[in-house]
């Protein structure tokens, strides 16, 4: 009984895929504004921009840096930038999280409506061009036309952006602006945080997992954030499927061979086709899953033929630089499935999930031919908790990409 059930959970994880990816959380562009008029200003910009990288998004792009004086108050004055980040997380997240850097910079708000002297302030400028307004947050910055210490570092970066309201661009606002404070561009430039992770590091990446553990999640999220070419594994009609449900013995043989077909024909057809618009490949599967699965249902002598044909058809394929086992303890995987909602994973139980899991981890234990990483996410969160998910690319970063042989 195992073994259909094996089997099934396989099948209906990759229908899913299809309807998963369709509300894929791609990546929204906020624009935020950077100002402090207390201690050592720019250091405390910088740590801001980069705390800003880890918990935010993507620093795409930095304005240069300028000195304000205070406006609406009698104080010091501020040095200011804006700065263009790609990030996955809603409007209100992104305040959250902004609201945080403010507080380990040492900003104290108060209920008070005046201005004050401040060590940090950020504040969300454009969120895509959504128009916001809830109790905490008013999106776009309802201030923002009146104040040349934001349109002048905006304008750096921004300058066509369309104000959704007003309907003008940030440089024709910035032309009809009656604040005259005399602004100071500075020297110093702040640097733009990158990543460790290299795009050109590897030419093709398959990244395996069991069930819950996010593969499809994170191929997406690093096919989005590096130029890379995606593959995810597709479904079609089986038309052995409903016979496999009747006759396991009979049709496990033709239903595993006709998966590794299709496996076979989506990648031999997606990597032959050069993207001379992507840097590298991802992949949220490799082939030899199909061994895996077939070593599982088929009896002894069928997978000996399997075996045979598996590598008839694999000699073909190119070959990952680097395959990636996601591995995420069995508690964590439960919590996922749970959540995520799908009725037909309701009823896995641990017991599934750990013959899976040991059943990928024989299997790399074999591999000499190929470069594999087992990369432990349990406890890790690289959905929601972004410096999670620049951890797992530190240690992809740390792999060395396979040399070709001298004299190639």
């Amino acid at each position: 009984m195992i073994l259909f059930y094996l089997i099934c959970c396989e099948i209906y994880s990759v229908l899913l895929i299809i309807f998963s990816t369709v509300n894929l959380n791609l990546p929204k562009i906020v624009y935020i504004a950077l100002g402090s008029n207390v201690g050592e200003r720019f250091e405390i910009l910088q740590n801001a921009l980069d705390e800003i990288f880890l918990e935010v998004g993507d620093v795409q792009q930095v304005s240069r840096v300028y000195e304000t004086p205070a406006w609406g108050f009698s104080g010091n004055a501020f040095l200011n930038a804006c700065v263009k980040v790609s990030t996955r997380f809603t409007a209100e997240e992104v305040l959250q999280k902004l609201l945080k850097i403010e507080a380990n910079a040492g900003r104290k708000r108060s209920d008070s409506k005046n201005y004050q002297n401040r060590s940090l302030d950020l504040d969300i400028i454009f969120y895509e061009d959504k128009v916001i307004k809830t109790e905490s947050l008013v999106v776009p910055h309802p201030q923002m036309q009146y104040r040349k210490f934001v349109l002048m570092p905006l304008v750096d970066i921004a300058a066509r952006e369309i104000h959704p309201l007003l309907e003008q661009s940030v440089s024709s606002l910035l032309s009809t602006v009656e604040d005259k404070a005399e602004i100071k561009l500075i020297a110093k430039t702040l640097s733009l945080p990158k990543h460790s992770f290299s795009s050109h590091q590897f030419n093709y990446i398959a990244v395996e997992g069991n069930i819950g553990a996010g593969k499809t999640s994170f191929t997406s999220m690093v096919s989005q954030d590096f130029n890379a070419k995606l593959i995810l594994e597709r479904f079609k009609d089986n038309p052995f499927l409903p016979k496999f449900y009747e006759n396991k013995e009979r049709y496990a043989f033709p239903l595993e061979m006709s998966f590794l077909a299709d496996r076979y024909q989506q990648l031999s057809d997606d990597l032959a086709q050069y993207d001379l618009f992507k840097d590298f490949v991802i992949s949220d599967y490799d082939v030899f899953k199909s061994l895996i699965f077939a070593q599982i249902t088929l009896p002894e002598e069928e997978f000996f033929l399997y075996h045979k044909l598996f590598h008839l058809m694999y000699k073909e394929l190119v070959k990952p630089d680097l395959y990636i086992y996601l591995y995420q303890d069995t508690g964590r995987l439960l919590e996922n499935i749970k959540s995520r909602g799908r009725d037909y994973e309701q009823n896995i139980q641990p017991e599934y999930l750990m013959e899976i899991n040991k059943s990928y981890l024989n299997f790399i234990k074999t591999q000499t031919s190929m470069k594999v990483q087992i990369i432990d996410i349990s406890g890790k969160d690289f959905v929601n908790n972004r410096r999670d998910y620049l951890e797992i690319l530190k240690e992809i970063k740390a792999q060395k990409a396979p040399q070709p042989p001298k004299g190639e």
